[in-house]
């Protein structure tokens, strides 16, 4: 997911993406775990859109607050 379409969403939209992406970073290291996941570099990719997500929302609470 690239940052421009993040920050496009609303406050919420945005707050469900990361429970989303948090939901599915666990999944995808429980299958991991297990054996059963094919690509591990999914992982990597999930945790880089969480950040970028964390990131934009960050910036917009605290445009939200000023």
């Amino acid at each position: 997911m690239k940052a421009k379409e993040v920050r496009e969403l609303t406050l919420e939209e945005i707050r469900q993406k990361e429970r989303d992406l948090r939901e599915e970073i666990f999944n995808l290291k429980f299958r991991f775990s297990s054996g059963q996941l094919e690509d591990p570099s999914r992982i990597k990719i999930a945790k880089r859109d969480l950040a970028r997500v964390l990131s934009i929302l960050k910036e917009k609470e605290k445009d939200v607050k000023s």
